[in-house]
């Protein structure tokens, strides 16, 4: 504002003082509306791999241990660091997870709500009231519609190659695969909420597709130096409308697009995800991850130390004869002093 602007607004400052804060003004909006987008982004990180199990509270937790075990193993094999393999990713419901789940399945007072939050599967929601299903239906639903207006933002923004999705220079795909596996999980846990409450029939209307993420060009190399090529999902999101599209009503895509869709791609339109409950993989097996290990070896040195000599720490298959293993001389295996120099009794 100009002099007669500031005297009329009832700002007694001289022109440089006025000019300085407004600075300082823009600089910290920037700066909030940066630490909204971050904080945005790690919200629908935890929704990717948890689902919306970080609102759970504490007493829900204390109140049924088997639920709550099964819902903090499950968020914690889900956050594990992808590999880059071309095996794809295990199954973070292994046999740990199997055992915990028949606990509570075995349990009839088993807190199905909190585990519905982590874990949306049909068999989980099938346990669910209808008014509890309802609530999910339209919290995934609208958190579709959240990473889709955000999906939306970062293609507009970028230059990404449709019939392929492997990375260009200049192509934000930290932010794109982020938002990706957002969506795609709460897609997921939405067909499953339909599937549970028998109203699959709704996508006969409305069916928006998955959304790819980008891949590495390195990675795509080596799936065709040995014989690959890219994913049957690529060839799929490349022949139908873009999600956010569809959820906005620019575009129209039904069930029977899908389904036309994979057809041409060579793909199971129920089997794969895209018009119906994804088939459940086989049950992974459990093996330590450095991120387990990491976690033992504050509690106890002792058994950290014997792990990683079996190779616990590199992720890889566990060494044979870990009871042989030597203690290593600089391990503690008495009781720690207090302060003051005691040994706690």
């Amino acid at each position: 504002m100009n002099r007669e602007g500031r005297a009329a607004a009832g700002i007694e400052l001289s022109k440089r003082q006025y000019n300085r804060r407004f600075r300082v003004t823009q600089r910290l909006l920037a700066k909030a509306d940066r630490l909204a987008v971050e904080q945005t982004k790690r919200h629908l990180t935890m929704v990717a791999r948890a689902g919306f199990a970080a609102g759970i509270e504490r007493d829900a937790f204390l109140a049924d241990p088997w639920a709550g075990c099964f819902v903090a193993y499950m968020t914690a094999k889900r956050k594990l660091r992808r590999e880059f393999t071309l095996s794809g990713r295990d199954n973070p419901y292994d046999d740990i997870a199997d055992l915990l789940f028949k606990h509570c399945t075995a349990n009839p007072a088993t807190d199905w709500w909190m585990i519905a939050q982590a874990h949306p599967t049909p068999t989980v929601l099938a346990r669910l009231t209808d008014a509890q299903r309802g609530e999910l239906l339209g919290r995934w639903w609208a958190t579709m519609r959240q990473i889709a207006s955000l999906l939306k933002r970062v293609w507009t923004a970028s230059e990404f190659d449709q019939a392929t999705m492997i990375v260009r220079r200049g192509n934000d795909s930290s932010t794109w695969n982020l938002l990706c596996g957002a969506y795609n999980a709460a897609r997921a846990a939405w067909i499953a909420a339909l599937d549970a409450s028998g109203s699959l029939g709704l996508l006969q209307v409305s069916c928006p597709g998955k959304a790819m993420m980008l891949i590495a060009a390195d990675l795509a190399a080596w799936h065709r130096s040995t014989g690959g090529g890219l994913h049957p999902d690529v060839g799929v999101w490349a022949r139908l409308p873009l999600p956010w599209d569809v959820l906005d009503g620019t575009a129209a895509c039904t069930r029977a697009d899908v389904e036309a869709a994979c057809a041409d791609g060579g793909v199971d339109p129920v089997k794969s995800g895209w018009a119906g409950t994804k088939t459940p993989a086989a049950t992974g097996v459990f093996r330590p991850t450095p991120e387990l290990v990491h976690g033992v070896s504050i509690a106890d040195p002792l058994w950290a130390s014997m792990l990683r000599a079996g190779g616990a720490f590199s992720g890889k298959m566990i060494m044979g004869a870990l009871e042989s293993t030597l203690i290593p001389g600089d391990v503690v295996v008495s009781e720690l002093p207090e302060r003051g120099g005691h040994v706690k009794p």
